[in-house]
């Protein structure tokens, strides 16, 4: 939606006429292919942190987009991260005292975020939340959220448990103190007419999530689900599967080239999508819309990249996608 707006307001430049119009899109459209940007208004800075830990491939995607945007609307982007939430604020304290014109934070542990993001507003900062912490987002003065809400995803995987004739699952938490990954396993033990257990797992020790997985499984051969919250472990949780001889089906939050070619094989049985290539991509392009014409998506409520339930019957078409790291 940032995207369509950006274009309309870059054709109200031009004149009225569909011609205008038109080129105003073609010329967006090359300067974007050249690594150009496709407006002339100042060349903002716009810093993003995030609660990534080093590696995590879906934080990749996220600022990938976000690049992207970026390179568009002629903005000197800025991006940091770290999983523990006292550095995470630390780096957000950063990006204030360098005077950035626009901050995008996700919020997975709210409660350490709370005091830096109140900064950054009183600093005349607009701020922009992603991924983790919809409910927090406007009480901290943020202009809007742009994620899928954890609690309609959670019951999204509830729903496809059921119609999956699913029984008994296994909700794999690999972050303790994330808000979001909770709100996951709470949503979808609610929607989920069987047994659902959580299982917390220290997410930065994969050998160690794979060994808890296979020790739940062997010592109890009626659950017939295990559900990860991100990408990179269901890979450890098929490992788990294997060698606790259990015929389990894995499910996974998160889409990567490897869960597309698992779901494309049958290894595993759906995924959640949550569109994170969108959520970089719109989180600078509404900075930028709100700086250039004080335009706010969302009217108070989160603007939703998800959930999407992905299967193998779609994840052929989005392969090639995922592959060039923008799904």
């Amino acid at each position: 939606m940032g995207a369509v707006l950006a274009a309309v307001l870059g054709a109200s430049l031009v004149g009225c006429s569909s011609t205008g119009g038109k080129r105003a899109e073609e010329r967006a459209a090359r300067a974007a292919a050249e690594g150009r940007s496709a407006v002339n208004t100042p060349r903002w800075t716009f810093a993003m942190v995030t609660h990534s830990g080093d590696g995590d491939t879906f934080w990749d995607i996220v600022q990938r987009g976000a690049e992207q945007a970026a390179v568009k609307d002629n903005i000197k982007f800025l991006y940091s991260h770290n999983d523990e939430a006292q550095q995470q604020a630390q780096l957000v304290q950063a990006a204030i005292d360098q005077k950035v014109d626009g901050l995008i934070v996700s919020l997975a542990k709210p409660d350490a975020m709370k005091d830096v993001v109140a900064k950054a507003t009183r600093a005349g900062i607009p701020v922009i939340t992603v991924n983790s912490g919809s409910a927090e987002s406007k009480a901290f003065g943020a202009l809007t959220h742009i994620g899928q809400d954890e609690s309609i995803a959670g019951e999204a995987v509830g729903d496809e448990l059921n119609a999956r004739g699913r029984k008994k699952a296994l909700c794999i938490l690999h972050e303790q103190g994330n808000v979001g990954h909770e709100q996951r396993c709470a949503g979808a033990k609610k929607a989920f007419d069987g047994q659902m257990q959580n299982l917390y797992v220290e997410g930065t020790n994969m050998p160690d999530v794979q060994a808890s997985i296979e020790a739940k499984l062997q010592a109890d051969k009626s659950i017939d689900a295990v559900v990860t919250l991100g990408a990179p472990f269901a890979d450890a949780a098929v490992k788990a599967k294997r060698t606790a001889g259990s015929k389990a089906e894995v499910d996974t939050f998160d889409l990567n080239a490897k869960v597309a070619t698992a779901l494309q094989d049958k290894t595993l049985g759906f995924a959640v999508d949550q569109q994170p290539y969108l959520q970089g991509y719109e989180a600078v392009d509404l900075l930028w819309l709100y700086r250039y014409n004080r335009n706010v998506l969302g009217g108070g409520r989160p603007v939703l990249t998800g959930p999407q339930i992905i299967t193998s019957k779609d994840a052929a078409e989005l392969a090639e996608y995922t592959k060039r790291g923008t799904r």
